[in-house]
């Protein structure tokens, strides 16, 4: 009897179960008893120049070396790297009223960096002209970097606004650490958008990515200023860029290749207008791009003179391969204080010199 009623439970018990979870009822998760406290953290990166009192390089500097200010508190760096340093070559090929500026020589700047970068760096090539253009993804085979700038092409307009955006997307969706843009233009977009302008520079500010310049601002405004008069000494540009008169018959191309001599005066006051509209727009690019650069960490090179301006792609290959990764994490959380900080990193070590000054714009949406 004892064993019936034992059967009868049983099944009563089973078929319970049973019935529950036909019915769909789950048990009950129990609310486990939290063992840890997980912390969110933010890490700040950047782009750190490292040099003895000569001017080298310096190796082997440590998380002991540096002390990082942030708005004026005092932070030690998190970590200290040394890795190969992954630079995007931006190539200005057009531009409707350029004078100095042409293809064979923003080609020729460009292959100046890439030849001057050490080995084990990485490339890669961006073009602009009516529209921004990958001519290369990332290689560490420099052959390849200049075959790609080899392939670059003239174009009439000047979408540098273009530029500068697929430029921050590319690079921040590579994943990769010290970053750098070297950017070989005079800064001018053809369609104005000052506004879109402001905005691109911001998302750059609020990346890891050093900007350098090679700037043909100074060569053209030297070269547009008497143009911005009504009576000049100075020879009027060719009627048609060089890259376009090569492909006229011979007769042809001589007479438009030929200098003009004796004064010029102009009577066009729309043209006028346009000369001196084109210096202003020289004047500015050269400032906003100085800025941009200061507050990467990086570089704007203003060579007078197309030989200068290859010299200075060696400096600033010598510039990039003088960087340091480092990181830290900031006592103020973004979330806490979202404002945008100002960064200054100095040397403890004696015979150390640093250069790391960066203005960081913390997105809105962070």
């Amino acid at each position: 009897m004892v064993l019936k009623y034992a059967l009868i439970l049983w099944f009563i018990i089973s078929a319970a179960t049973v019935a529950d979870a036909q019915s769909g009822r789950a048990k009950p998760t129990p609310t486990p008893t939290p063992d840890e406290v997980k912390i969110a953290t933010e890490e700040v990166k950047l782009n750190v120049l490292a040099f003895d009192e000569d001017g080298a390089f310096f190796k082997d500097v440590t998380e002991d070396d540096l002390v990082i200010s942030e708005d004026n508190i005092l932070h030690q760096p998190s970590s200290v790297r040394r890795v190969p340093a992954n630079v995007l070559i931006v190539l200005d090929t057009g531009g409707e009223m350029r004078a100095v500026k042409s293809l064979d020589q923003t080609r020729k700047t460009a292959r100046g960096v890439v030849q001057s970068l050490r080995d084990g760096d990485s490339f890669a090539v961006l073009q602009y002209s009516d529209k921004p253009e990958l001519l290369s993804e990332w290689t560490d085979d420099k052959g390849l970097a200049l075959a790609a700038i080899n392939r670059a092409k003239f174009g009439r307009r000047s979408a540098f606004v273009d530029a500068i955006t697929l430029a921050t997307d590319f690079m921040q969706k590579s994943g990769v650490d010290n970053k750098h843009l070297v950017l070989i233009t005079d800064g001018t977009d053809s369609w104005g958008r000052t506004s879109a302008r402001f905005d691109a520079f911001q998302r750059l500010l609020g990346t890891d990515i050093s900007v350098h310049v090679i700037s043909y601002t100074k060569l053209e405004a030297v070269d547009i200023k008497p143009r911005t008069k009504a009576i000049s000494n100075t020879p009027p540009p060719p009627a048609m860029p060089p890259e376009i008169a090569a492909t006229l018959p011979n007769g042809v191309r001589d007479r438009a290749q030929a200098p003009k001599v004796g004064p010029t005066i102009i009577t066009d006051r729309k043209h006028l207008k346009n000369m001196r509209d084109r210096k202003a727009a020289l004047e500015n690019a050269e400032e906003q791009l100085g800025k941009l650069a200061v507050n990467t960490n990086g570089e704007i090179m203003l060579p007078t003179s197309l030989e200068e301006m290859v010299e200075r792609a060696a400096v600033v290959a010598r510039l990039i391969d003088s960087s340091y990764v480092v990181t830290y994490i900031p006592k103020l959380p973004f979330d806490e204080s979202p404002k945008d900080r100002n960064i200054d990193v100095t040397s403890k070590r004696p015979g150390l010199i640093v250069q790391a000054r960066r203005k960081l714009v913390v997105p809105k949406e962070r």
